[in-house]
Parts: C-alpha cells; sequence; structure tokens
C-alpha cells in the first residue's frame, strides 16, 4: 500500500485508536487521531486524510453528525468514511449511509475485515484523485488554448475593420462584415470562458460602483436594437419612474444583460417582442429583480436547472449555435454578488429569465 496514507481515527476512547493503529500497523498508513467529532472537524484542513474511521457512539457531537457536517463540507466531501459501530440494526446502517458515509465495520474490529474495507476505501480515493487531476488539466489546458486565441482573435477583428474603410465592392463588404461578425462571436465566447475560470477560482476581484440600473438597461436596448431589427423583433423596457441605485460590478453585468438579451433574440421567431422589465422590490430583500421574456420555444421543465450548468444547452434549434456557456456565465457572475438568476414560462409562449440582487 502507499506508505503515504494518511487515516484518520475519531474515538472519543483513545483505546479505539490504539485497536486500530495496531490492526493496520503492518500496512504503513499515517494516524492521526481526533477525541471528538467537532475536534475532527477543525483538524481536517490541517490532517487532510485519506479515509477517515469514525465511530458513531461519542458524546455531545456524535458520529452521525460529524459525518454530515463533512459530507456537506464541498472541501471534504470527498474523503470516504468507514463508520465504526457497535450498532448493527438495519435502521442503524441506515442512518450511517443516510448521513453520507461510504462504509461501515462492526464492533468487535477484526483485522482481515479493517485492513479490506480501508484498502477498499483508498482505491476509491485514488480513482476521485486521478480524476480530479485529468479534470483539472484540461480546464487549465482549455484556459491556456483560449487566452492564446485572443490575440488572433483582436489581429483578425482589426484587420476586417481596416478592410471595411478601403474600397471594397458589396461581395467583398459582406464576406469582411461576415468574417467579422464571426471574429467577434468567437472573441466574446473567449472572454466568457476566461471570466468563468477567473470567478470560479476566486481570482477575480468584484469592482463594486453605484450602477443606475435604468441607464444601464437603457444602454442595452439601444445596442441591441439593430440586431433585434435585423429579425423584425421588437424591443420593449419598462422602466420605474425613478431608477435607484445599487452597488454591482458594471462590467460584469453588463455582460450578464448582453447574454441574456442576445439570447432572447437568438431563439425568438420573426415578427415577435422581447420586453425587458426593472423594478425594485419594497417589500423584499431583493434591491432589484430584472426579467427579460420572449415568445422563443421556452426551456422544459426538466431543463431549467441544468440549463445554467457548463456545456448544458435546452432545446437545440437548427441554424443557432449552442455552445452552453452564456448561461452558465450569468449564474457565475449573478451568484458572485449574492443573487440568483432562474427562468420560468412565458405565457402564452417563451420563457422569462429573471435576475434578483
Amino acid at each position: 500500500m502507499d506508505s503515504k496514507s494518511s487515516v484518520l481515527v475519531v474515538d472519543d476512547e483513545p483505546n479505539g485508536f490504539e485497536v486500530i493503529e495496531a490492526l493496520l500497523f503492518r500496512e504503513g498508513y499515517n494516524f492521526s487521531y481526533a477525541s471528538s467529532g467537532l475536534e475532527a472537524l477543525n483538524s481536517l484542513d490541517q490532517v487532510k486524510p485519506d479515509v477517515i474511521l469514525l465511530d458513531v457512539m461519542m458524546p455531545d457531537f456524535d458520529g452521525i453528525d460529524t459525518c454530515i457536517r463533512i459530507k456537506s463540507n464541498q472541501s471534504w466531501c470527498h474523503i470516504p468514511i468507514i463508520m465504526v459501530t457497535a450498532l448493527n440494526s438495519k435502521e442503524d446502517l441506515a442512518q450511517c449511509l443516510n448521513a453520507g458515509a461510504d462504509d461501515f465495520i462492526g464492533k468487535p474490529i477484526t483485522g482481515l475485515e479493517l485492513r479490506a474495507r480501508v484498502r477498499s476505501m483508498l482505491r476509491i480515493k485514488r480513482q476521485h484523485d486521478s480524476l480530479q487531476a485529468t479534470l483539472k488539466l484540461r480546464e487549465d489546458m482549455s484556459h491556456m488554448i483560449v487566452h492564446d486565441l485572443r490575440n488572433p482573435l483582436a489581429s483578425i477583428i482589426m484587420s476586417c475593420e481596416i478592410l471595411q474603410q478601403t474600397q471594397l465592392q458589396d461581395k467583398q463588404l459582406r464576406k469582411a462584415d461576415q468574417i467579422l461578425k464571426s471574429a467577434q462571436r468567437l472573441q466574446s465566447l473567449a472572454d466568457d470562458l476566461l471570466m468563468m475560470a477567473k470567478l470560479e477560482s476566486g481570482k477575480i476581484n468584484i469592482k463594486r460602483d453605484l450602477v443606475n440600473l435604468n441607464e444601464l438597461e437603457q444602454e442595452v436596448v439601444s445596442d441591441f436594437r439593430s440586431i433585434a431589427q435585423q429579425k423584425n423583433i421588437e424591443l420593449v423596457s419598462h422602466l420605474p419612474e425613478l431608477g435607484n441605485t445599487i452597488t454591482l460590478d458594471l462590467n460584469l453585468f453588463r455582460r450578464v444583460f448582453d447574454n441574456l438579451v442576445s439570447n432572447a433574440i437568438k431563439f425568438s421567431p420573426s415578427d415577435s417582442q422581447i420586453t425587458l422589465q426593472l423594478d425594485y422590490p419594497v417589500d423584499t430583500k431583493t434591491q432589484a429583480r430584472i426579467r427579460i421574456a420572449d415568445a422563443g420555444p421556452g426551456v422544459h421543465q426538466q431543463l431549467r436547472k441544468r440549463i445554467f450548468d457548463k456545456y448544458e444547452v435546452g432545446n437545440l434549434m437548427a441554424g443557432v449555435s449552442q455552445f452552453g456557456l452564456g448561461l452558465a456565465f450569468c449564474k457565475i457572475a449573478v451568484e458572485a454578488h449574492g443573487g440568483r438568476i432562474f427562468v420560468e414560462d412565458n405565457q402564452p409562449r417563451g420563457s422569462v429569465f429573471t435576475v434578483e440582487i
């Protein structure tokens, strides 16, 4: 076995730790001991165990409560837990499993069974660690590639803008415009990926300033009106007479607006209407509520949570590019501000995306 594997034994009786250490002595593990559930919780970040042997019957803070706390923490939930218990009824064992335990072993403990169960949990832990390392490598490579794409994309965009100012024939001008728009879409996608990576890793600072959402929404509607008119879509804005200022990261929230309105235009049929509504509730903790309603195909009930996950898309539509990143970015950015985003049905047809801050 790997000599670096770490085993944390949690038992209010020191004798229990000594028995387990003796039975596992030849396995070459590094042992740590905690005499209570609270002590175990306080030591996890320092000890970083590969497997936890957790006694069920402890005073004050028992093994069930400790297991629930560990498994509900994102930083610790991957650590395998073997419950050590003198209880043997099916109800007691079910309670251990419901608390999140990965395995259990009954008292009195036998060396053969203990060694087999610890080895089994360590195999699971190593598989988890290997998978996480692979995923991180893939993410790092993806971010590196996306970052390196920005320079050639910027060069393409600049070259197209220069070409548009020259004496081009109509067909050539249309092609330059097509290249420019495609490059701008790729640049926006790359920016979203990099921004999401920074938000998820906590490496981006939310720069909060006082923002007038009335003015921000008016800017968005003005910028997207010509794009909407290409499909004969009407953008309608409902704003309160007096706008409030709230503290937001203006650049992040502008991108949230852009993604939501762009999606609404993309999925709405021609000759339809998109409504942007802003209000400032007075009877709730919500400072501002933004609703963007379209007349598109809507989002099925079973997709309404998954649609905000990375690389998840809703209803596939012919001729519509769907990467599953725009809404994921919106969710991360909104939640970074302590808000929430969700989607509901629009009547009689379409979707309503709501952002609450």
